[in-house]
């Protein structure tokens, strides 16, 4: 299992768009992805469950990946998240 954390960047925090594009990255990889802020720990692969985490700008959001390409989905998924900073 790998662990990896970050700060939401993004001023709207984990909005649909951004949670879109994180699980549609998360379900590219065969293992288990689970995204946790404060108490709740979600679904990575599942848009609702992104949602879910009702991560705002600043939150501190952990990834938990468990399986065969674990270390390549923390790497790309946290990227993605540090990414997410999308002013539109």
């Amino acid at each position: 299992m790998v662990s990896k954390t970050t700060t939401i960047k993004d001023p709207k925090g984990l909005h649909l768009r951004a949670a879109t594009i994180f699980s549609g990255e998360a379900l590219k990889f065969k293992c288990s992805v689970k995204i946790r802020c404060g108490n709740a720990m979600l679904n990575a692969k599942s848009v609702l469950g992104v949602l879910g985490t009702c991560a705002k700008y600043g939150d501190e959001v952990e990834l938990l990946c468990s399986g065969e390409d674990e270390e390549a989905a923390a790497e790309v998924l946290i990227g993605i998240l540090q990414e997410l900073d999308i002013e539109e």
